[in-house]
């Protein structure tokens, strides 16, 4: 399992912090891992297939 971190984080969805974190509360984007006080990541894996989900919708 890989965590990614809140920079890598809008690298990949290219959203803002703000938008990412309204998303999170609304149950629509993978849920944060608290890794300490200051320090949050999210699973690599439950970005992607989110991100994929995405993808097919496209289609």
């Amino acid at each position: 399992m890989k965590l990614v971190s809140k920079r890598q984080l809008k690298e990949m969805v290219l959203y803002s912090p703000q938008h990412i974190a309204r998303l999170e509360k609304a149950g629509k984007f993978p849920k944060r891992v608290q890794l300490g006080p200051n320090r949050v990541g999210w699973i690599e894996s439950e970005v992607l297939d989110w991100l994929q989900i995405r993808l097919d919708r496209r289609r």
